[in-house]
C-alpha cells in the first residue's frame, strides 16, 4: 500500500512522517522545508496487517492549482502515481484553511483519512471541533493526532483508519461545488475557488466553535511586537546570534571541546606507538599527521559546531527563525526578493546544498536562480571549523567575529541581490505570504536529533572527502615532482608548493599571499573543512588542537606564529573563504536549481568576484588603520579590483537600458 501526506506548509507533515516511519527527517518550524517528496515505511509497531505500508511524505501545497513548484511536485505525485491512500494533514488551528485543500484532495478520486494535528493546541486556544460532524460533513474519516507527542499521539488510530478505508475500497463523493467543472478558464477557476472557500466556511461554523482567550492571544501579538518590529527586529536577531556565538564559542563549546580534543591526541599517541620505530618514515607521517592530524584538526571544532547546531534548532522550533524572515522581507522586496528566498538561506546556516535545493520553491525563475547564488555566502557548518579556528588563534576567541561573518553576509546578499536585479534589469514586483508558527517551547529531543543527524553528516564527509583530500595534500607536500622525499628545510620545493605558488601571487594584495594559504583556500572547494586540515598539514602543526602544545583555546599564538600573518590579513583571509563559491557538491546542486549553464558560471564570477573584492578592503583598509600605509601589492589589487567592478557596472547599465526599453514597449 502506498500512501502519500499531503497538507498546507507548516502543519506538521515532515514530524508526522518522522513519527509514522521512525525516520528522522529535518523539520523546521516555518513552511517551505520539504522541497521533494521523501519515502519510507511505516514503523511495525503502528502496521496493524503487517503488510508493507510505505509513507510518501510531499511537500506542502495550499492548492492543487500549480501555483508554485512544491505544488506541482504534489499534484504530479497524486495524480501520475495514484497513491492507494492520501493522509491529508489538517492543522486543527486554521481549520478553514486546511479544508480548502481536502475538498481538492478528496475530487482526485483516491481515498482521503483526514488526520486533525495540532489537536493539543486547539484546546489550549479554547478551540472545540466536533470530530464526528466534520467526518460526516467530509464522508471520510477524521482522526486526532498530535505528532509532536511519542504516546496518545492518534497516529495507531490513524493507521487503522487508513487499513480500513483501503480494505472497504468504497469510493468518498466530493463536496459539491457549484460551478465545478474541468478545464475552466482563469476567471472561472476564480469563481469556482470563491464557491469553494463558501462550502468550507459553511462546514467550519457547523462543526468548530472558539472561546476567544484574549490573554493568550495578546501574549503572542505582544511577543511579535518586539521581536517582528522592523526597528527592534534586527538588533534583537544581533543580540540572539551574539549568544548563540557566546555559548557555543566561548563558554560550552570550549569545555566540550578541551575534553574531545583529549581523545584525538590519545588516539593519536595510541597509533603511534602502534606504528613504532620500523614503519618507514613517510608511512608514519602520512598516517599521523597527514590522515589523522589533519582530520583530527577538522573533526576537533565538532564539539563547537555541534553546540552551535543545537541553539540553531532549539530556535528553529521555538518558532522565532520564522519572524526573522518576516523582518527581513522588507530589505528583501526592494532588491526583488520576498521573503520565502530567506528560508532557503536560514537552511544554508546548517548546509549550502539543502538551501540550494530549496529554492525549488520559489515561483518566479529570476528569484529563484538569484536565490540559489545568494544562499551560499551564508555560513555554513561547514565554514564554522575555519570561523573557529580563526577567531580562537588572532582574535582571542571573540564572538563578535563569528556574529559579524553572519551580518557581513547579510549585508553582501543585500548588496548581491540588487546588483543582480540590476543587470537583469527585471522591475516586477514581490509579494511574500507566510504563516508564523505558534511560538512553543522548543524539544530538547527534536533538537538534539537534528544536532546529531548535522554532526553525523559533519563526521561522514571528516570521514571521506577530507581524509582523502588530507592524505593527497599531505602526499603532495611530501614529495618532490622527482618523487624524492622533501626536506623539512625545503616545504617549498614539493609538488604542492610548487603548484600553489604562482597562485599566491593573486593573494598579496589580499594579504595572504603564501602557497601554503593558497594551497588551502584551493583545496576549500572540495569540502570548506578541509581550509583547516590543509593549513594544519601545510604548516606541519597537526598537533595545534592539542591543549598541551598548540591548545586552540589558550595557545593560539603559538600558531599565529607559524602562520606568520597579522589579524587584519587573518580576517582577509577568513573573508575570502566564507565568500568565495562554496564547495563542488553545492555548486552541482546551483547547476541543477538554476538549469542554466550562463547563470551557474556567472554565479561562480559573482561569488569569486565578490570574495576577491570584499577580501582586498578589508587588508588594504585594516593596514591603512593599524599601520597608517596600506598592505603589500596595493597597486596590482587595486587595478584587479577596479576591473572586476567597472565590469560589473557595465552589466548594470547595459540591463538599465533594457529595463528602459521594455517599459517603452509596454508604454507604446
Amino acid at each position: 500500500m502506498k500512501i502519500a501526506l499531503a497538507g498546507n506548509p507548516n502543519s506538521g507533515k515532515t514530524t508526522l512522517f518522522n513519527a509514522i516511519t521512525g525516520k528522522v527527517e529535518y523539520v523546521g518550524n516555518w513552511p517551505g522545508v520539504t522541497v521533494e517528496k521523501k519515502e519510507g515505511s511505516v514503523k511495525p509497531s503502528l502496521n496493524p496487517g503487517k503488510g508493507k505500508m510505505t509513507i510518501v511524505d510531499l511537500p506542502g501545497a495550499y492548492s492543487m492549482s500549480p501555483y508554485t513548484s512544491e505544488e506541482s511536485i504534489t499534484r504530479d505525485f497524486v495524480r501520475k502515481e495514484g497513491p492507494d491512500v492520501i493522509i491529508n494533514i489538517v492543522d486543527a488551528t486554521n481549520l478553514g484553511r486546511s479544508l480548502f485543500f481536502t475538498s481538492q484532495l478528496m475530487e482526485l478520486g483516491i481515498p482521503v483519512v483526514v488526520a486533525l494535528n495540532k489537536s493539543d493546541m486547539i484546546q489550549k486556544k479554547g478551540i472545540i471541533i466536533d470530530t464526528e460532524l466534520l467526518s460526516e460533513l467530509l464522508g471520510c474519516p477524521v482522526v486526532r493526532t498530535v505528532s509532536t507527542k511519542s504516546m496518545n499521539n492518534g497516529l495507531d488510530s490513524l493507521i487503522e483508519a487508513v487499513q480500513n478505508v483501503f480494505d472497504a475500497k468504497k469510493n468518498q463523493q466530493p463536496l459539491h461545488i457549484k460551478g465545478m467543472k474541468t478545464n475552466a478558464t482563469k476567471e472561472e477557476q476564480e469563481q469556482i475557488d470563491q464557491n469553494r472557500f463558501s462550502v468550507v466556511n459553511e462546514i467550519v461554523d457547523q462543526v468548530e466553535r472558539r472561546r476567544m482567550d484574549s490573554a493568550e492571544h495578546t501574549f503572542q501579538d505582544t511577543i511579535d511586537r518586539v521581536v517582528a518590529n522592523k526597528w527592534l527586529g534586527i538588533p534583537i536577531f544581533a543580540l540572539v546570534i551574539w549568544v548563540v556565538f557566546s555559548i557555543s564559542q566561548s563558554w560550552l563549546g570550549p569545555w566540550l571541546a578541551d575534553l574531545f580534543v583529549s581523545w584525538i591526541d590519545a588516539f593519536y599517541g595510541l597509533v603511534e606507538s602502534v606504528l613504532g620505530e620500523n614503519v618507514h618514515p613517510v608511512l608514519s607521517s602520512l598516517l599521523l599527521d597527514g590522515i589523522i592530524g589533519g582530520v583530527g584538526a577538522v573533526v576537533g571544532f565538532l564539539p563547537l559546531i555541534m553546540v552551535l547546531f543545537f541553539m540553531l534548532a532549539l530556535l528553529e522550533d521555538s518558532g522565532y527563525m520564522a519572524r526573522v524572515a518576516l523582518v527581513m522581507d522588507p530589505y528583501f522586496k526592494k532588491i526583488g526578493l520576498s521573503g520565502k528566498s530567506i528560508i532557503p538561506m536560514i537552511v544554508s546556516t546548517g548546509c549550502a546544498i539543502p538551501g540550494i535545493m530549496a529554492t525549488r520553491t520559489i515561483k518566479n525563475e529570476r528569484q529563484r536562480r538569484t536565490t540559489a547564488l545568494l544562499a551560499p555566502f551564508m555560513p555554513c557548518g561547514a565554514k564554522l571549523p575555519i570561523i573557529a579556528l580563526f577567531a580562537g588563534v588572532f582574535f582571542g576567541d571573540n564572538v563578535w567575529v563569528g556574529t559579524s561573518m553572519y551580518f557581513l553576509a547579510i549585508f553582501v546578499i543585500i548588496l548581491g541581490g540588487l546588483i543582480i536585479r540590476k543587470i537583469t534589469g527585471d522591475t516586477s514586483k514581490s509579494y511574500f505570504i507566510m504563516e508564523l508558527p505558534e511560538y512553543r517551547i522548543p524539544s530538547i529531543k527534536r533538537a538534539t536529533i537534528s544536532m546529531l543527524n548535522r554532526a553525523k553528516a559533519f563526521i561522514v564527509k571528516a570521514g571521506t572527502i577530507i581524509l582523502i583530500s588530507n592524505a593527497v595534500v599531505h602526499m603532495l607536500q611530501t614529495f618532490n615532482w622527482r618523487f624524492q622525499v622533501v626536506g623539512t628545510s625545503a616545504p617549498e620545493t614539493s609538488i604542492l608548493a610548487s603548484i600553489a605558488t604562482p597562485m599566491a601571487w593573486l593573494f598579496i594584495p589580499l594579504g595572504f599571499g603564501i602557497w601554503q594559504f593558497a594551497a588551502a583556500a584551493v583545496t576549500g572547494f572540495i569540502a570548506k573543512e578541509n581550509v583547516v586540515g590543509t593549513l594544519a598539514v601545510t604548516f606541519a602543526i597537526t598537533n595545534f588542537i592539542d591543549v598541551e602544545e598548540f591548545a586552540l583555546i589558550s595557545g593560539g599564538s603559538d600558531v599565529m606564529t607559524v602562520f606568520g600573518i597579522g589579524a587584519v590579513a587573518a580576517l582577509s583571509y577568513l573573508v575570502f573563504n566564507l565568500f568565495t563559491p562554496p564547495c563542488f557538491a553545492a555548486i552541482g546542486s546551483m547547476n541543477s536549481e538554476m538549469e542554466s549553464p550562463k547563470w551557474l558560471w556567472g554565479a561562480i564570477a559573482f561569488q569569486l568576484g565578490m570574495g576577491y573584492v570584499l577580501s582586498f578592503f578589508i587588508y588594504q583598509i585594516g593596514t591603512l588603520v593599524t599601520t597608517g600605509s596600506v598592505g603589500s601589492g596595493f597597486l596590482g589589487g587595486l587595478i584587479a579590483v577596479l576591473a572586476m567592478v567597472g565590469y560589473v557596472v557595465y552589466l548594470m547599465r547595459k540591463g538599465s537600458s533594457k529595463q528602459m526599453m521594455s517599459v517603452a514597449q509596454e508604454v507604446a
